[in-house]
């Protein structure tokens, strides 16, 4: 396959089928449900064990590292059914919850459109770049996201996808529920809904293994409480909604599992890693570190609205412009939002947390312009020459390095069967 190790939503469902067609007494795959276009949801099951455990790919669209993870380790349970049977458990996975984002994410992966940066040839295409990965990049608006449906309260409808997720959730009453995600740059950590003896442990001795930084006090779960670096708990009091930066208020599918006494473990894998989130040296200024970095988030954000201004009255035409449009509009107005957060929070108190901090500001912005960029039809130079600079900046202030697919996969698969062995 060129381009890139990670094959796109269609590769990835031949590859199962294909599997299951090879093992049909080993997998089982079934469509558990339809997206909002009407893309069926596959879930692949090995094992015939009473009690489940369930694994969900594919909930951020711009995030296919966790498919690669689920059919991998389908495909060793098949070749290693003592393995499976270790934990006399059915495995499931739902190979990609959100199939339409990830249809307009998965663009960048090989470079259908035929788009070269100068220079990138194909050392660049083994070894994906930030630039690449940034001028085809996708990314729904909070409120388009399957893994977080609106609370009750909230008039919009709930998506076909996380109804899904819910009812598979509810059918399954799995004993562990794995979340698997990726980030572009920084380190990795791992969110868990209740503690697991051990668990905080192994996950750092796997990541040492791999060469994985991990995240010294990741921005996710807030309201959580650092076990250890790299490792977040939800606290017995902890919070039962999730709130993001637009003020789009859900109920985490993590946190609804719970009713069946489903532990929920988040694993995130860096696609590059920086070295430095990890530092745990104090800071002598943390909130000049803070301060600094609001200004890098807000003064990028108002570069991008000046740039956009400046093109003139534009409007999105096409559905994949529209939603382009939608997600990069909204990350262009939750600067403030962000920035009251980060006050609000003792933050940046280590070099590490610091440079997480750095990496955030930089990255919210260009998530934006990327994706504004693609709104807007392309022929915008303006907005190409910030894309191009921001992503360049990104990898060189923080010297972010290409981690191997190998290996984001090798740290979620090796993770979830530690935890796995310690909760069945």
């Amino acid at each position: 396959m060129r381009g890139t190790p990670y094959p796109t939503l269609g590769e990835l469902l031949r590859r199962a089928r294909a599997t299951v067609a090879a093992r049909p007494g080993a997998l089982r795959l079934r469509a558990v449900g339809t997206s909002r276009a009407g893309r069926p949801l596959w879930l692949l099951s090995a094992g015939h064990g009473p009690r489940h455990i369930l694994t969900v790919a594919g909930a951020h669209a711009n995030e296919p590292v966790g498919g690669v993870t689920s059919l991998s380790l389908a495909e060793r349970f098949a070749r290693e059914p003592a393995l499976l049977q270790e934990s006399g458990c059915t495995w499931n996975f739902l190979l990609c919850l959100d199939p339409d984002g990830a249809s307009l994410a998965g663009r960048w992966l090989t470079g259908r459109s035929g788009e070269r940066l100068p220079g990138e040839g194909p050392a660049a295409e083994a070894s994906p770049t930030l630039r690449g990965y940034y001028r085809r990049f996708y990314r729904p608006a909070f409120a388009a996201q399957p893994e977080f449906p609106p609370v009750a309260s909230d008039p919009r409808p709930v998506m076909p996808e996380s109804e899904a997720l819910v009812r598979l959730i509810d059918e399954l009453r799995p004993v562990v529920q794995f979340s698997l995600h990726g980030v572009e740059v920084g380190g990795s950590f791992l969110q868990l809904t209740r503690a697991v003896p051990g668990a905080a442990a192994a996950y750092r001795r796997i990541a040492a293994d791999l060469g994985i930084p991990l995240e010294h006090r990741p921005f996710d779960g807030m309201g959580w409480l650092a076990e250890s670096p790299g490792v977040l708990v939800l606290p017995d009091s902890g919070p039962t909604e999730e709130r993001d930066p637009s003020g789009f208020t859900s109920q985490a599918t993590w946190l609804y599992a719970m009713r069946h006494g489903t532990v929920s473990a988040v694993v995130e894998a860096p696609f590059w890693s920086v070295a430095g989130v990890s530092d745990p040296r104090p800071v002598a200024e943390p909130r000049r570190e803070v301060a600094e970095a609001s200004e890098i988030l807000l003064g990028r954000a108002k570069q991008l609205e000046a740039v956009v201004g400046e093109l003139g009255p534009r409007s999105p035409e096409t559905p994949e412009e529209i939603a382009h449009f939608t997600a990069a509009r909204e990350l262009m107005d939750i600067g403030p939002g962000v920035v009251d957060t980060w006050n609000s929070a003792e933050l940046a108190t280590t070099v590490g947390n610091s440079v997480s901090l750095g990496v955030a500001a930089r990255r919210i912005p260009l998530r934006a312009a990327a994706m504004m960029r693609q709104a807007l039809g392309g022929g915008a130079p303006a907005l190409d020459t910030l894309v191009e600079t921001w992503a360049r900046e990104l990898a060189s202030t923080f010297d972010a390095r290409w981690v191997p697919v190998a290996d984001q996969t090798e740290l979620q698969t090796r993770t979830m069967l530690a935890l796995a062995r310690a909760l069945v």
